[in-house]
């Protein structure tokens, strides 16, 4: 037997969902207006924030992946990244990224490559979305390194 009710099934999925889209939606599932509730910093993440988590970590774990990785852990980036596709927890997103890295599987031989692989695979979700793409050379610089004029130290 399910250990949720129906209440819980009729409510959107905070991840699938920006927060803009879910609170018209909570306000529509509701019979009488609520007063406004104080913005908290401790909620879950919606579909944007989760992304912008998401990209940050990826970018950053691939900037610092070994600049000549071992076959072992060539093979067990491939694997994670597949992997993380299947359990990414905004369904139609872990879709689209699963066909996305199915027509372009990880390239994982170096640093460099796996970083400029996962920009571009970025970019791809950036060009669904109508955002600008993101210069592939400077991910070192904005995940790792830091940008030369030093506004990062």
């Amino acid at each position: 037997m399910p250990s949720h009710t129906i209440e819980e099934e009729d409510k959107p999925c905070r991840a699938c969902t920006d927060f803009k889209v879910w609170s018209k939606q909570q306000t529509k599932a509701t019979s009488t207006p609520k007063p406004e509730p104080v913005k908290r910093t401790d909620c879950p993440l919606d579909k944007d924030e989760l992304g912008r988590s998401t990209w940050g970590f990826l970018h950053t774990m691939a900037s610092y992946f070994p600049d000549k990785p071992t076959v072992k852990q060539s093979q067990d980036m491939k694997s994670f990244l597949q992997i993380f596709a299947q359990f990414y927890p905004c369904e139609p997103c872990a879709l689209d990224f699963q066909e996305d890295i199915q027509k372009h599987p990880p390239k994982t031989k170096s640093r460099d490559e796996l970083a400029k692989w996962l920009c571009d695979r970025h970019n791809t979700v950036n060009i669904k979305l109508g955002k600008p793409s993101y210069d592939c050379s400077k991910v070192h610089e904005r995940w790792r390194d830091g940008w030369p004029d030093g506004s990062c130290d």
